[in-house]
Parts: structure tokens; sequence; C-alpha cells
């Protein structure tokens, strides 16, 4: 039960611009070929993002189209699409995939998010990476260098470029991961760490579980969607104190100044909880303990899940709520309350359509989730769908979490079927009030 969280007040939510900083192209594997800059600037204004990550600008076709694309506006720093200049801004950002080993160990994964404020500057920095490996191949490069000295030499081409870890739980590619990351910032960036301002807590956490970890005081955590697909863009993102500007967003990431950030159930995230999907055996830390970390079913490893990997690492009891921290939003989106409320798929071009007619009433996605009066939203929508939001916002959901890359289920509405094997009851009721 999550405890002791506030809604945004309409004061707070009038001074502040939502901002959704990791994101892929076109160009990434396993991405949407609708991953390019007309679409991305359509979907964040009509989802009420002010500030969109780029994404992938190590990619030589993809920064081609940005450069094509998007202008500079010298006020704020940032970048606007030529074709839609009242929509939202951009700012340039990458991921890249580090692989390397340490302490004799190989093998170390490590995703980390890279923002710059300029052309110029990402010119500089995808020559430098141009020498550690193919930036053609993919729009998320893998290169083969170590977390410390990559981060020293970025920070020689400008000293306004940030380097945050990305989805720092996940199992296989992450600072923290249960396979193939370490035991500290200290640990993986070394003489690097003081210039380690953030972190993304990625979808399978929350902030109220990073709280729990005394070494991440000091840490500013940001949630962003990582987004393979236009609707998922703003799934997770940040809300930042204005004015909208690079030097506001890189102050605010520096040190800690930021107002919420907005956040998936973590328990819907694909890595949350332990399991062996073959086996569809998912389980709690507690459990996969009590069975040696192996697979009841075939006997195999299990995969670590992020909520183990926190329980390692805590050093206070669940439910630790700091002072002065940002709030930490949980929301479903829009269009998977709309898939719940009239029984249809979510990828439907009936949802689509209804997305579309009730957003076009209210404003944005984002002012129906979080700022339009219940009172007002009755006079537009069907009361079901009303009192879906009334729900979401309360943090009134049932959860299954999801384990070894099998994402877990939201519900408004009613428990989600049963379907682990050793016995283990999947489903929990939160409340934000």
């Amino acid at each position: 039960m999550k405890k002791n969280q506030k809604f945004p007040s309409k004061e707070l939510l009038e001074k502040v611009f939502i901002a959704d900083l990791h994101i892929h192209s076109k160009y990434s594997r396993a991405c949407s070929k609708l991953m390019e800059l007309p679409v991305l600037a359509k979907v964040g204004k009509s989802k009420g993002i002010q500030l969109i990550g780029t994404g992938d600008f190590t990619h030589p076709m993809w920064l081609k189209e940005l450069k094509k694309y998007l202008k500079y506006d010298p006020d704020s720093g940032l970048y606007f699409f030529n074709e839609l200049p009242e929509g939202p801004r951009f700012i340039l950002t990458s991921e890249i995939s580090l692989i390397f080993s340490y302490n004799n160990k190989s093998n170390r994964r490590v995703h980390l998010l890279i923002i710059a404020p300029d052309f110029e500057t990402v010119e500089e920095i995808n020559l430098y990476l141009s020498k550690l490996g193919n930036l053609l191949i993919d729009g998320r490069p893998t290169l083969g260098i170590n977390c410390e000295k990559l981060t020293l030499d970025l920070l020689k081409i400008s000293e306004e470029i940030l380097i945050i870890p990305a989805h720092v739980w996940t199992p296989w590619y992450s600072v923290f991961g249960a396979f193939s990351g370490f035991d500290s910032l200290e640990e993986a960036f070394g003489e690097a760490t003081s210039y380690i301002y953030a972190i993304e807590t990625g979808l399978s956490s929350d902030p109220e579980m990073n709280w729990r970890i005394s070494k991440l005081d000091n840490i500013t955590l940001i949630s962003c969607s990582d987004a393979h697909s236009p609707p998922k863009l703003g799934r997770e993102a940040t809300a930042f104190f204005t004015p909208l500007t690079y030097k506001n967003v890189y102050n605010s990431i520096k040190t800690g100044n930021i107002a919420f950030t907005i956040e998936f159930y973590p328990e819907e995230g694909k890595y949350h909880y332990d399991g062996h999907r073959a086996c569809k055996i998912c389980l709690s830390p507690k459990e996969t303990k009590a069975l040696g970390y192996k697979c009841p079913k075939c006997g195999n490893p299990l995969t670590i899940g992020v909520l183990h990997r926190i329980e390692l690492f805590a050093d206070r009891e669940e439910g630790y709520t700091p002072q002065n921290k940002p709030l930490s939003v949980h929301l479903i989106p829009f269009l998977e309350i709309i898939a719940e409320v009239f029984n249809v798929n979510k990828g439907s071009k009936t949802a689509e359509k209804l997305y579309n007619q009730y957003i076009s009433l209210v404003g944005t996605e984002f002012d129906l989730l979080l700022k339009v009066d219940l009172q007002n939203l009755e006079k537009a929508l069907p009361s079901k769908l009303v009192e879906g939001i009334k729900r979401v916002r309360e943090g009134k959901v049932f959860a299954k979490p999801g384990y070894d890359g099998e994402y877990g289920i939201i519900k408004i509405f009613e428990i989600p079927e049963e379907e682990s094997s050793t016995g283990l009851k999947q489903q929990s009721l939160f409340s934000l009030q």
C-alpha cells in the first residue's frame, strides 16, 4: 500500500512543464517506423508533453533528419519541429550501451542516457564515439568502454553534457542490474561519480522503492518513457519547474529541484518480480530465496527482478518517505483506461478513435489525467470513464507484477486473473490517499 502520497495541486501544476527525455527513433532495433519527428511532435502535443528527447542522436541518418527538421530557439536553448513551432520543444538525447570488463569480470553491461546542449556538441560526441564502435548499426550503439572513462572524456567535450544511468535496475543492461551491473555508483563510475547527478528509475521501479536506499539520497530520480512507439510517449515523465530552457533542465537535474515524476505502476514493469517466463513462474523475493534461486518447475536459474535487487540494497523499511523530495504520481495512460472501460484492445482503431474524440473535448492527455476537475470531466465524458480516471488519480487499482520480460497487468475495476503456479497472490490494492 502506497502511503503519504499527494496528488499535485493546481498551483503546482501551473508552475511546471512535463518532459520525456528518453525515447528512441525509427533507427533503433525493435522500434516503430513511426518514431519520426512529425509524429513525435504531434503525439507529444496531444499528450501535453512540453519537452521531448530526440533519442538516438548518435545515429548518422537520424542526426541528418534532426538537423533538417529541428530549428534552434536561442531564447530557450532548445529545438522545435519546423512544421509545428507551437508544439513541444526538443532536447538532444541518445542512449548508448556499454559492454566492458571490470575487476577481471567480463560482460558488464550498462546503458547511459546522454543529453547535449546543441548540434555542435553532438558532432563532437559522435566523432569521439565513432572511434569506439559502429554508430550506423543501431540507434542505441554498443561500445567497448567503461563508464568512468566515457564520462570523463565526454565532459572534456562540454561541461554542459549530462550523463544519466538509464533504467538502473533492469537485470541485464543497467548500472545496478542483477546480472551485469554494480553494487554502487562509485564502483561503476570511479572518479567520475561526482558528475553523475541523476538516475532514471525505469519502468519496474519508482521513487518510493529508491527512497529506501540512503546512498541515493543526493541523486536526482527522473522518469522517462523509453518509448519505442508513439503511443508509449509519456508513459513515464518528469515535471520540471519553469522556465522551459536547457539551462534550467541541466540545473534542475544537477540540484534535484524537480516538481514531480509521472510513474508507471512498477508492478506493470516487465522485471518487477523474480521469475521464469518459460515456466510461467512469478515469485516474490522471499519466495525466490526459499527456492534457492531456482525455478521450481525446471530447476533453471530464475531471473532476479528489480524489487529483489532493491531489497538487497535497501537500508530502510518499505514505506519510508524522505522529506523535501519531489512527488511521485502514479498514472495509467488514457488509452489503457479507455481499453478497460469499453472492453476494447488498446491498440485497436476503436480505442484510437475514442482517445482522439475525448482528448479533443478536454485539451491534452495530461490535462485529463492531472488537471481538469472531475466535475468538468463529467460534463464531457461518460460516467464510467470519469470513474476510471478518478480511481487512477486516487491510486485505487489492482496490479499483478511483471517478471522475466513479461509485463505486469494493471486493472482499475477488476482483479487480474490468477496465473501463478506457486500460490502467490499476485494482485494488490494501492492507495495514494
